[in-house]
């Protein structure tokens, strides 16, 4: 079957490769960003292309649960790498945001008050740290059933994402829209959705 030579091909695949391909790809966009290939604003494109890739991992990440459920495709050794991939790439985000587009302290707490979008961005974000942080083995361990309440946030963190998304788009974009409808139908797959074990960003994989 199909399903079986995937799974059978995939197992080749070490699980450092999403990491090793996320920082490339980062490393590229800075390269493109300084060498004229982002466009007449590269900061703002490189914001955006960092912001909507940190959220398809995310969405990547979330998917994997009922890709193995509804079509037997086991990625779940990936699951931890996809989700520290996304919170490399949405920490860039904000620091570029931070560093190289608005650069004042002053105005950087005033965007964060004022505007909904970065609150919501920000919040997210704040979200993925102690997920991050407690992503590997001795956590689960020392946390047990702890860890799976923790990393429950992930959901939350998926729909701020994609919130964030929808608010940042000016004018009715139906991209925007269309991560927000993956989140939530994803979540809508999701038992723990209604109070069984959740993914976290980075569950481990036993297998």
């Amino acid at each position: 079957m199909i399903v079986d030579r995937l799974n059978t091909a995939q197992r080749r695949i070490p699980a450092w490769t999403i990491y090793g391909l996320g920082l490339a790809h980062i490393v590229w966009l800075f390269w493109l960003g300084l060498s004229g290939g982002l466009g007449v604003e590269p900061i703002s494109a490189l914001e955006h292309m960092l912001g909507e890739t940190g959220l398809k991992l995310l969405l990547v990440g979330l998917a994997i649960t009922p890709l193995r459920r509804f079509a037997g495709i086991n990625l779940i050794r990936f699951r931890r790498a996809v989700g520290l991939t996304a919170f490399v790439y949405i920490t860039v985000h904000l620091l570029v945001w931070l560093f190289l587009d608005v650069q004042m302290l002053g105005e950087i707490w005033m965007a964060i008050v004022k505007r909904p979008y970065i609150t919501i961005g920000m919040v997210g974000f704040l979200l993925m740290i102690p997920l991050a942080v407690t992503s590997n083995n001795l956590s689960l361990r020392k946390l047990g059933p702890g860890w799976r309440r923790l990393h429950r946030l992930t959901y939350i963190v998926v729909l701020l994402g994609a919130l964030h998304f929808v608010m940042l788009a000016k004018g009715f974009q139906i991209e925007p829209l269309a991560y927000l409808v993956a989140a939530l139908g994803l979540l809508a797959t999701r038992p723990k959705w209604r109070g069984r074990s959740g993914p976290g960003l980075s569950r481990v994989s036993r297998g």
